[in-house]
């Protein structure tokens, strides 16, 4: 089949398109989600079934928040002090905490290759020889 500019791509007419049969086959309805193994591999094979099987839902969210945690008396008082501040001073906070992680994260990440370069830490775990 020849195609040229009469026969090919879509016509419009009176603001609608009007698709080829040549056109309609080309046209895709593969989903591009999770589901597709072969596009979006797991990094970790399993998770998006075991995520599936433990997430929340309506009927297993605890009702109270005493079912999830029972408080102190230093509990109570930061989430009076959270209470009381603005939100401006709770992101500044939130901020500081997400820096502090962070700067944490780096000496651990610097203090295991020291480890390592030194030959401190064991390559295999104790009790596994074989």
């Amino acid at each position: 089949m020849r195609i040229t500019a009469a026969t090919s791509c879509a016509a419009a007419r009176g603001g609608v398109l009007i698709m080829s049969d040549w056109e309609h086959s080309l046209l895709s309805r593969e989903k591009l989600d999770r589901s597709s193994p072969e596009l979006w591999p797991e990094a970790i094979p399993g998770v998006t079934e075991y995520a599936a099987r433990h997430s929340l839902t309506i009927n297993n969210v605890p009702k109270e928040i005493e079912e999830i945690h029972y408080f102190d008396e230093e509990d109570y008082k930061l989430i009076e002090h959270y209470s009381t501040i603005s939100k401006e001073a709770l992101i500044q906070q939130v901020r500081m905490l997400h820096d502090l992680t962070y700067k944490l994260g780096l000496e651990e990440s610097k203090e295991m290759t020291r480890g390592r370069f030194l030959a401190i830490l064991p390559t295999k775990p104790p009790g596994r020889r074989k």
